[in-house]
């Protein structure tokens, strides 16, 4: 069981354990910590303590992280939108509503169960819950992503992603109306500290991140947007277009109460670009709006 150790400082004085170590990790609740310290996995100066412990300066916390029980992950025959295929790479166009890889609560009916039944090979490099899984797009969001079949052109993708070579373009239907064509937003992107199931423009435990937008079209109170990704966080056009005071029409983290009427977030990944992963040609994908997109479109420009 690998040891993590942290050191308190005094300015960090004060605050109960759990909640210090919870921001630490993206996937440790206070729940989970709180069940650690129960369990002895959790030590203050190499001493059990209680749940409620609040920390001193000069204190030092090692901590035994539990690993989850995974269950076996199973492939399932379930229809792709396959857009390209061969021996190193597969294309995907994925519908709203499927989650990408399994997590707890979503461990069937995954784009990786469809994948494992459909491929038989996929890379190995992000563990069984995550074979060939490059990128990734969020549950209700639709569109292209890219999946390896072995691990040589996984590493060669995942360079490319870091390198920002890979293109990623998205389209969106957001709130208001923007005052300018296009415009660049530089906001870095962290764990929301009031908030851990949600991102957030913070400078604590941030990454940068840029998201590059266009205007295509408006209407009385939405705007049609194309968004272009130069890094790719963790909810990244979501969080971003909330930061400017325009989130994504439908979106029921970020978004606002009264907005469209769409399953999830008005968010489709329409164009995917790279440097083939073995052949080295440059690649590119491009795939149309979801019909319920669409129609939302439609009606738009008839009221307007």
């Amino acid at each position: 069981m690998k040891e993590l150790e942290w050191f308190i400082e005094a300015a960090e004085a004060g605050e109960r354990i759990d909640k210090y170590l919870s921001g630490k990790q993206e996937d440790w609740s206070r729940t989970t910590i709180q069940a650690w310290i129960k369990e002895g996995l959790v030590l203050v100066n190499e001493a059990t303590i209680k749940r409620n412990y609040v920390l001193q300066a000069g204190d030092k916390i090692a901590v035994y992280p539990k690993e989850p029980e995974e269950p076996e992950i199973t492939a399932e025959n379930i229809p792709l939108d396959i857009r390209y295929e061969d021996s190193d790479i597969v294309v995907v166009n994925k519908p709203r509503g499927m989650v990408v890889h399994p997590a707890p609560g979503h461990y069937s009916g995954t784009l990786v169960n469809a994948l494992m039944y459909h491929c038989r090979d996929l890379s190995g490099i992000n563990g069984e819950l995550r074979p060939g899984i490059v990128h990734r797009i969020d549950k209700d969001t639709t569109g292209l992503l890219v999946a390896a079949k072995h691990d040589n052109a996984h590493e060669n993708l995942s360079v490319q992603l870091q390198d920002k070579k890979i293109e990623r373009l998205y389209r969106t239907i957001v709130h208001g109306t923007i005052p300018h064509e296009r415009g660049t937003i530089e906001a870095p992107i962290g764990r929301d500290p009031k908030d851990r199931q949600k991102m957030a423009v913070t400078e604590k435990n941030a990454k940068d991140a840029v998201t590059h937008f266009t205007v295509l079209e408006q209407w009385k109170d939405y705007t049609f947007v194309e968004c272009r990704l130069e890094t790719g966080r963790t909810h990244q056009i979501r969080v971003h277009m909330a930061y400017i005071g325009h989130p994504v029409a439908g979106d029921p983290k970020y978004g606002r109460t009264k907005t469209l009427s769409i399953a999830g977030q008005a968010l489709h990944a329409a164009r995917l670009g790279f440097a083939h992963p073995v052949k080295n040609e440059y690649m590119e994908f491009e795939t149309s709006l979801p019909e319920d997109m669409s129609k939302i479109i439609e009606d738009l420009r008839k009221r307007s």
